[in-house]
């Protein structure tokens, strides 16, 4: 069995860091044909390309994504080992990267990820954005999970999986008030000002149609992709805030706000978004054998 050249696992790791053969050649002060001919010989020994072309930058392959995580972490030992001998331990750990939408509640992200705070083995790497950026990301392997309020339709290039983590119900939110009437839901929304997801949200869609088909339309004082700052809105603002009422449960159980009416029929899910791969980040398995209901395909 061939042994790890350590020496050609340096030049990879110097390489992956550039993204560019003759800055790296450049670095570490050798021919880039020396260079590649190095590259070449790991890349046989692995039995894996580790880079594709993409003009004149390398791109790392989901292998070399997987190799470059082994460099670190053999490079970080003896980093620990040099800080051991000066009384400055430090802990391997296991990289978990995970990106979010930014219209998915802070809350439900805290809940999911709470089984791996807290263990010192495991570094979490949290990421925020739109899906669409968030899938590019983990296209190109930078990504393990992206967590999303909608599922993904596979396609004939990526064989996504949408994993159902949870569905929660959907409410009116707002302040308390003692001489509030018990709320009639759909009819009250015709004087009500409400705070809505944007038009791009699904339990937004899902509302409009509702009320479009009770032939009412209420007064949108704002849309906002961001359940955290829909969340600052409802609580300063003592207007009708359309959430899940995990959004704002700490604000429920303090009596900070109320939940005035729970819309019939209204959920929204929770679904964990991974990709088709050969060499899937154990963390991901481990954490959706915790939470996931079932997958599903759109």
């Amino acid at each position: 069995m061939a042994a790890l050249n350590y020496h050609h696992l340096r030049y990879f790791w110097v390489i992956a860091t550039e993204s560019n053969l003759t800055r790296a050649a450049e670095r570490l002060h050798v021919s880039q044909s020396a260079l590649s001919i190095q590259l070449r010989k790991l890349e046989e020994s692995l039995g894996q390309a580790l880079f594709e072309r993409d003009g004149k930058r390398l791109v790392l392959t989901e292998a070399g994504r997987i190799a470059l995580d082994y460099a670190n972490a053999i490079f970080r030992t003896g980093d620990e080992l040099f800080s051991l001998m000066h009384n400055r331990p430090v802990g391997a750990q296991q990289v978990l990267r995970i990106g979010a939408v930014a219209t998915l509640s802070r809350n439900f992200q805290l809940q999911m990820l709470k089984p791996l705070l807290g263990q010192a083995q495991i570094e979490l790497v949290l990421r925020s954005g739109s899906l669409r950026d968030l899938l590019a990301q983990m296209h190109t392997h930078t990504l393990d999970l992206v967590l999303s309020n909608r599922p993904v339709p596979r396609d004939a290039e990526i064989n996504w999986h949408s994993h159902l983590l949870d569905e929660q119900p959907v409410s009116l939110i707002g302040k308390p008030s003692p001489d509030a009437e018990p709320f009639q839901f759909p009819e009250d929304l015709r004087w009500a000002s409400l705070l809505l997801p944007s038009v791009e949200s699904e339990i937004r869609a899902a509302f409009d149609f509702i009320l479009e088909q009770a032939g009412i339309r209420p007064r949108v004082l704002a849309e906002v992709d961001d359940m955290a700052m829909l969340r600052l809105l409802c609580r300063e603002s003592g207007n009708l805030a359309l959430v899940p009422p995990v959004v704002v449960q700490d604000e429920l159980e303090s009596g900070m706000l109320v939940e005035r009416c729970r819309i019939p029929g209204l959920k929204e899910r929770f679904y964990a978004i991974t990709p088709s791969r050969r060499f899937p980040n154990a963390l991901v398995r481990e954490l959706l054998l915790g939470s996931k209901k079932e997958e599903v395909t759109p």
